[in-house]
């Protein structure tokens, strides 16, 4: 099969973006500024623009802003013939993009959606992954209730029957549920995981791994920290991969950006990938964005150092770009990473 004909599978929640236009807060808009993603739905795009076979797997209504969500996918050439349509409503989420020293906010209104209420019976999750090469989920999915656990159970069954990889962006959403729910639920999932995807705060919350005296947000990261902590997720449960992204938060618009990766390959000791210093135009998808970008280079590229730098790359290029998807294609990633990150007017 030829590298840029793998298939990839992504289930999950996509939901319509309500954001204020600039940096306005929620208390001064007359608007909003409509666009629609979700963490999964985000990695289907990416991996779409990046030409690989990508499959999205959620459940939407069947009226007319369940198809807009369902056309925000396909326009990016993801594939959509196994989404199930019906239930009452697409999840909402509002955002306040913040600016210097004020953060960003985000208002769920995600209750009862669609996909809440996803029976693992919808699906022929076999005839899904018949043939594919990589399932990919977050831990947004299984916060949204018992039915959606049981379906992700099902899918990644399925999954490992075909050959698939399956990777995990742990991704703990506090809004959605508690650490004691949250790592009732996952730890148990891990079995299914071969590459597991995580920043500090996702490994601490969802699976209970600590990584060291690391401050985020003073924009402290204790490197040996993250090393142990890399290790002791790897050893646990015996991923083949771990990646953990590395965020130095000065402000609300400006981040240093790097990641480290433990697998069974190229980074047989965890190893960190190349820092960028980021001015942030919208943050949210910048984990799903790393998520499709190191799915793309371990699929195709021949050393993991080099899936690595592609996914951290390609992360600082959503940093970039307005809304939830990242688009960018390959040669523009290669292209930074090649510069170091210049910037440099292309003539």
């Amino acid at each position: 099969m030829d590298k840029l004909q793998k298939k990839t599978v992504t289930f999950g929640e996509i939901m319509l973006r309500l954001a204020t236009p600039g940096y306005l807060r929620f208390v001064q808009t007359p608007q909003f500024e409509a666009t629609y993603g979700g963490g999964e739905a985000n990695v289907a795009v990416a991996l779409a623009g990046y030409g690989l076979d990508s499959y999205f797997i959620t459940r939407l209504p069947k009226h007319e802003i369940g198809e807009a969500a369902l056309q925000a996918v396909q326009r990016y050439g993801v594939k959509t013939g196994h989404v199930v349509r019906g239930g009452d409503r697409v999840g909402i989420y509002f955002l306040e993009t913040g600016a210097s020293q004020r953060a960003s906010k985000v208002i769920y209104d995600r209750a009862g959606s669609s996909v809440s209420e996803m029976d693992e019976t919808m699906v022929d999750w076999d005839a899904v992954m018949e043939g594919s090469n990589w399932f990919h989920w977050t831990g947004i999915t299984p916060a949204l209730g018992p039915k959606p656990q049981r379906a992700l159970v099902a899918a990644c069954k399925a999954a490992k029957k075909a050959g698939a990889t399956v990777s995990c962006d742990l991704n703990f959403r506090a809004k959605l549920w508690t650490e004691k729910e949250a790592q009732k639920v996952m730890r148990p999932l891990m079995a299914y995981v071969d590459v597991c995807i995580a920043n500090e705060e996702d490994a601490q919350k969802s699976l209970g791994f600590h990584a060291g005296s690391t401050d985020v947000e003073g924009a402290h990261l204790d490197e040996a920290g993250y090393d142990t902590l890399i290790r002791a997720l790897k050893k646990e449960y015996d991923f083949k991969a771990v990646a953990i992204t590395l965020r130095e938060s000065f402000s609300a618009t400006r981040n240093g950006w790097s990641a480290m990766l433990h697998d069974d390959a190229g980074c047989s000791e965890p190893v960190r990938s190349t820092r960028y210093d980021i001015t942030i135009v919208d943050r949210v998808g910048g984990g799903d964005s790393f998520a499709s970008g190191l799915i793309f280079g371990l699929l195709t590229k021949p050393d993991s150092r080099d899936a690595l730098e592609f996914a951290v790359a390609a992360s600082c290029l959503k940093h970039t770009i307005p809304g939830d998807f990242n688009l960018v294609r390959s040669d523009e990633v290669e292209k930074l990473i090649k510069s170091g990150g210049s910037g440099r007017v292309e003539r």
